[in-house]
C-alpha cells in the first residue's frame, strides 16, 4: 500500500493557515512587522513592494502574483520604497476590521498577510525542512494556481460573504501547500537540507517513503525497498541517508515515533494495541524502543500530555 508522506506530515504537525488581513496601501508606505512565533506570509495581489528581513542587507522586490514566507523569528519590513522609516504594524491595526484594511490614498498596492501555525510538539518536522524564506515568483509555473487562489481569498473578505473565514482560511492553507511544492520544484535538490522533504523531491527514493508510510507496521527489510525502486542495497541504502538524512530503517522507526507519540498525546488506545499498530510485538517492546528514543517511558509521556493539556488554554488564532 503506498501513501501521501506530504499530506501526512502537514497533518501530523496540525500547520494552520489563517489569513490574517488584507491591505490596501496608497501613496508611500512602510510597514514594520514584529518577530513571531508563527510562520508568515504575505501575497502581493497589486503593485510592487520590497521586503527586507532584520539581519539581511539587500531587499526583496516582490512583484504582483508574487507570495513570500517568511520562516524565521525575526522582524521583517514590507515598503514601497526600503529607504522610507517604517510604521509599526501594531498601530495600523488598532480597532480591529473586517473585510479589507485601507491606508493611505489610492489603491496602488494591494496584499494579503497571514500566518501558519504549526503543532508545539511535532511542529518542527515541517519547520526545519524550510529556508528563512520562500519566494514563489508570478512567472513560476505554480503561478496560476497560487493567483487563482489570491484573487478568491480576495473576493471572499472583500465580500464578507456568510462563511469567509472558514474560507478564506481553506484557501491559504491550499496555498501553502502550493507554496511548498513550488519550493520544492524550484530548489536543486542538493539545495535543500536533508530530510523528508528533500528525499520526496528525489523521484529514484520518494516511492521507498511512500511505502514506509503506507504500512508503518511492516517489518520493512532493506532489500524489499531497494528491489521496489529498481536499486541495489548498497545503491539504495547511500542516496536514501544522502536525500533524508538518515538510513531507511531509521527513518521508519523515527516516523514510528512520532506516530507514537501523536496517538499518546491524543488517543486513548492502550499501550499494547498502539504498539501493535506500529509494528511492534509486545507492549514492553513499544516501551522500550519509545523510552530508547524519546527519553520517557509511553506512560510517562501520555500523563505529562493530558497535564499539559489541562493547563494550557487552545491556541489563539486571531489576526496579527
Amino acid at each position: 500500500m503506498s501513501a501521501d508522506p506530504f499530506s501526512e506530515i502537514i497533518r501530523l504537525t496540525k500547520a494552520q493557515t489563517v489569513v490574517s488581513a488584507v491591505f490596501s496601501m496608497g501613496g508611500p508606505w512602510s510597514v514594520r512587522f514584529p518577530a513571531f512565533d508563527y510562520i508568515k506570509f504575505f501575497a502581493v495581489v497589486k503593485g510592487v513592494c520590497w521586503f527586507t528581513a532584520e539581519g539581511e542587507q539587500e531587499p526583496l522586490r516582490v512583484e504582483a502574483g508574487d507570495v513570500v514566507l517568511f520562516s524565521q523569528c525575526r522582524p521583517f519590513v514590507v515598503a514601497s520604497d526600503p529607504a522610507l522609516p517604517p510604521v509599526e504594524a501594531a498601530s495600523l491595526l488598532t480597532g480591529g476590521f473586517s473585510g479589507i484594511a485601507r491606508f493611505g490614498e489610492g489603491e496602488d498596492h494591494v496584499q494579503i498577510g497571514g500566518k501558519i501555525r504549526l503543532d508545539p510538539h511535532a511542529g518542527a518536522l515541517l519547520a526545519d525542512m524550510l529556508p528563512p524564506w520562500i519566494h514563489a515568483r508570478a512567472s513560476s509555473p505554480q503561478a496560476p494556481v497560487l493567483q487563482w487562489l489570491l484573487d478568491q481569498i480576495v473576493r471572499e473578505r472583500e465580500g464578507e460573504l456568510p462563511g469567509a473565514g472558514v474560507a478564506s482560511a481553506q484557501l491559504a492553507q491550499l496555498m501553502f501547500v502550493q507554496l511548498l511544492r513550488a519550493h520544492m520544484a524550484q530548489s536543486q535538490p542538493d539545495a535543500l537540507p536533508a530530510g523528508w522533504l528533500r528525499a520526496l523531491g528525489d523521484p529514484r527514493i520518494a516511492p521507498a517513503l511512500r511505502l514506509m508510510h503506507g504500512d508503518p507496521a511492516r517489518a520493512w527489510q532493506l532489500e524489499e525497498l531497494a528491489h521496489a525502486v529498481a536499486m541495489s542495497r548498497t545503491t539504495f541504502a547511500t542516496r536514501f541517508k544522502a536525500a533524508a538524512g538518515v538510513p531507511p530503517l531509521t527513518y521508519l522507526h523515527n516516523w514510528r515515533m512520532r506516530l507514537a507519540e501523536q496517538g499518546l498525546r491524543e488517543g486513548t488506545t492502550s499501550l499494547l494495541a498502539l504498539g501493535l499498530s506500529l509494528g511492534y510485538t509486545s507492549e514492553s517492546a513499544f516501551s522500550n524502543a519509545f523510552k530508547r528514543s524519546v527519553g520517557v517511558s509511553p506512560k510517562r509521556y501520555r500523563d505529562a500530555a493530558k497535564a499539559e493539556a489541562k493547563s494550557l488554554p487552545e491556541a489563539s488564532l486571531s489576526p496579527a
